[in-house]
């Protein structure tokens, strides 16, 4: 199945604030509060871990599900690697989302289990072997 695809129009009728970001500016920061997730619509934005580059995202990622679906605080920073615009999806426009789109929540899941598996590879690639 094709990634959904979000298109401007679709965002600013749903309500999705965008936001231009210069190279080098954060988005959010990790521990910070979450309120919202994001759509890369133009751009590259990077994912850091204590510092540490783990995933470049580029226009048509969404990043910050898992702040905005659990409540939690966020668990990376994430800062633009180029001049970069976003849309801000806040919970009331997912849940709008996901009822009018069934394949956006699909797509979501999907990019959350991606990367879930991707982070299982890389943990099991720095784990000592046993003999």
């Amino acid at each position: 199945m094709e990634a959904i695809r979000l298109s401007h129009q679709l965002l600013a009728a749903a309500g999705s604030p965008t936001t231009t970001f210069a190279p080098g500016e954060v988005i959010f920061r990790e521990g910070d509060k979450a309120d919202k997730m994001y759509v890369v619509l133009s751009g590259e934005v990077e994912v850091h871990l204590q510092g540490m580059v783990i995933d470049t995202l580029a226009q048509g990622a969404t990043f910050g599900e898992m702040a905005l679906i659990d409540g939690s605080p966020r668990s990376a920073t994430v800062v633009a690697k180029t001049s970069s615009e976003v849309a801000a999806i806040n919970e009331k426009t997912f849940v709008l989302l996901v009822d009018e789109m069934p394949y956006f929540a699909l797509s979501t899941m999907r990019n959350l289990v991606d990367r879930l598996r991707r982070m299982n590879e890389q943990w099991l690639a720095l784990r000592p072997r046993a003999l």
